[in-house]
């Protein structure tokens, strides 16, 4: 990921999560504009505050920095949902994806 890139990465994370930016720049004990600050390229949070953004988006410092991956809090979830099934429930959840996957 280009440097460039981690602002709008910012911004679909938080939008994804479905807060504004002044709510998580508060949430984070910053100004209200600090969130907007960075996703309009006027800086980059330090190494600690970049985890604790991660931590408050939900998604590790790997996933934040994967653009092939617009929803990662979701596929969590999604996995950890499929650890619990046997093999002949996971053979028909992948059939409903390969089916889904073909309407697109």
């Amino acid at each position: 990921m280009q440097l460039n890139m981690f602002h709008q990465r910012l911004s679909q994370l938080r939008m994804a999560k479905g807060v504004s930016a002044r709510d998580m720049s508060l949430s984070l004990g910053q100004s209200p504009g600090y969130i907007n600050a960075i996703e309009n390229q006027k800086g980059y949070p330090s190494m600690q505050l970049f985890f604790y953004i991660c931590e408050y988006l939900g998604v590790t410092p790997s996933e934040f920095f994967d653009p092939n991956n617009p929803y990662p809090q979701q596929y969590q979830e999604i996995v950890e949902e499929l650890q619990a099934l046997d093999a002949e429930q996971l053979q028909h959840v992948r059939a409903i994806i390969r089916d889904l996957g073909k309407k697109q």
